[in-house]
Formats: structure tokens, C-alpha cells, sequence
């Protein structure tokens, strides 16, 4: 599946090593090829738990991909109405599948409400807050705007060319001042309340498009004064819609889509032969 293009294989399961599947399942030469992997399994605390492992097998949090499991959960029929409940890494989020017979399906997840305190992103910042803060990366200085929206960002007000767009991004993403590293979120004020951001996402490299961190980029831009309540943020991607409440409660609302379904027949990407019995069904 792929919510703006941030794509995505979502496997209903059970709990496995996917910390060491991911990588492999995700590599898109030798493998399906993804931004991450979506497994959804049953909760004891809201109608349906997402997990989300990154191409590089670290856990992590997603709007996109809260979208693409919300329509999963729906259509396969893991729940029975249009609004729930979904178990995320970061809280139980509500979500709404607004127009699952088009294609692209509407969805709106609550992504519960931005973190500023440099505790909560985690930043290492002296201050109330890390909004407008310096930081030095591959010789140049920037103006970094860092919070979490459920994971930990940092966009800067700036579009680089692609050569300082690949230069700096890693750079940033595993500067010293971020112990659980940061995506990287550049982004340019593009009219009234609409941005367009280019994304380097933590433990994947660049992406057409982060949910979390369209939010992050609407949030940063809103307190800077550059944008209202309701922003459109644009991505290579595609288009997402972030409402900001007053106590910095986020709604998202974009498309998800499915690509394709199947079987893999067989571990015979993993390090450890495994039976075909034990081969994950991405249905």
C-alpha cells in the first residue's frame, strides 16, 4: 500500500523477529521493496495494533502508514465501522476511513498532540523548547525547528539543491544533538498556509512523503507565524492536509491506496532457512 507515495508492505500476523525481517523485505532489489513494514495484530487496549518496523529494522511511528493500516484494518475486515481505535507505538490514535470506495481511499488519523520539550523529542537542548535552535552540519550553520509529532523531526526553513540536499541530510540525521536520531524535513513557504517539504525519514533516507512529519513541518511553520490552523504540505509525493488545534492536537487526513497483495513463498531471503509453512502471507 502507499499513502502519498510513502509505500509500504502491511502483513496481518503475528509477532516475529521483524526487526531482522524488515531490512530484507524491504531492500528493493532483493526483496519486495518498501518504506517500511506495517503488521497488523490484534489489541488489548483499542480495536486494532499497528507496529512499524523502517527498512533498516529500527521501530518507529508513521502517519502514512497509520493511514495505509487504518484502510487495511477496514476493508479486510479487522473492524466493523469506519471509525476506530489503532494501538501505535506513541498511544491509541483515532482514525476515520472517510471514502474507502475511491481510489484513493480519504482517511483522517489523529496523531494525538505535538511535543515541544526537548525530553520528549529527544533533543539535546537547554531550553523549553528546541524551535529556532542552531545547529552545524558539513560546515554549514542552520535554523533548526525540532519537536515530535509521535517521532522526532527537525525541519528547517530552507530547499536545498539535491548535491546539499544528500550532503546534509545524513549529516543531520545522526548529528550528536539527536541520541535517537531525527528526520530531516526541509521545507519552503509556499503561499497562504501551504509548504512544499522535501524528507529525508530516519532509518530510511529520503521518501515521497512522512505523515508525522508533513505535521512536524505545518506545526514548526505555525508557530514561526507562516501558516494558520489548516496547512497543505506537499511532497514529491503527493498532497497531505494537517489540522493544528489549539493545544498543538494534530489531525491528518490524505489518501491511501493498495498496490498489490500476495504471498511470499518462502523465507529464502533470510540468513536462517525457515519452511515454506512459516512464510508470511501480506494479505
Amino acid at each position: 500500500m502507499h499513502g502519498a507515495g510513502n509505500d509500504f508492505l502491511v502483513v496481518r500476523g503475528e509477532e516475529r523477529e521483524w526487526p531482522a525481517l524488515a531490512p530484507a523485505l524491504c531492500d528493493r532489489r532483493r526483496g519486495v521493496g518498501g518504506d517500511g513494514v506495517l503488521v497488523a495484530l490484534p489489541s488489548r487496549r483499542a480495536d486494532v495494533r499497528m507496529r512499524m518496523y523502517n527498512p533498516d529494522g529500527t521501530e518507529d511511528d508513521c502517519g502514512n502508514g497509520l493511514r495505509c493500516l487504518a484502510l487495511y484494518a477496514r476493508e479486510r475486515g479487522l473492524v466493523a465501522e469506519d471509525c476506530f481505535r489503532v494501538e501505535t507505538l506513541s498511544g491509541i490514535k483515532r482514525v476515520a476511513v472517510e471514502d474507502a470506495a475511491a481510489r484513493p481511499a480519504r482517511v483522517r488519523v489523529e496523531l494525538g498532540r505535538a511535543r515541544l520539550e526537548p525530553e520528549a523529542v529527544p533533543v539535546r537542548s537547554p531550553g523549553r523548547h528546541a524551535l529556532g535552535i542552531d545547529l552545524e552540519a558539513g560546515g554549514r550553520r542552520l535554523q533548526a525547528h525540532v519537536l515530535s509529532t509521535g517521532t522526532a523531526h527537525t525541519v528547517i526553513f530552507e530547499m536545498p539543491d539535491d548535491g546539499e540536499f544528500r550532503r546534509l541530510s545524513p549529516l543531520i540525521e545522526h548529528h550528536p544533538l539527536f541520541p535517537e536520531r531525527t528526520t530531516v524535513m526541509w521545507a519552503a513557504v509556499t503561499g497562504p498556509d501551504r509548504l512544499r517539504v522535501r524528507i529525508w525519514e530516519r532509518g530510511v533516507g529520503e521518501t515521497l512523503a512522512c505523515g508525522t512529519g508533513a505535521a512536524a513541518a505545518a506545526v514548526a511553520a505555525h508557530r514561526a507565524g507562516h501558516c494558520g490552523h489548516r496547512v497543505q504540505v506537499e511532497s514529491h509525493g503527493g498532497t497531505l492536509h494537517v489540522v493544528i488545534g489549539g493545544e498543538l492536537d494534530l489531525s491528518l487526513i490524505g489518501p491511501a491506496e493498495w498496490v498489490y497483495d500476495g504471498e511470499i513463498p518462502a523465507f529464502a531471503w533470510s540468513r536462517t532457512p525457515q519452511s515454506a509453512q512459516d512464510s508470511p502471507t501480506l494479505r
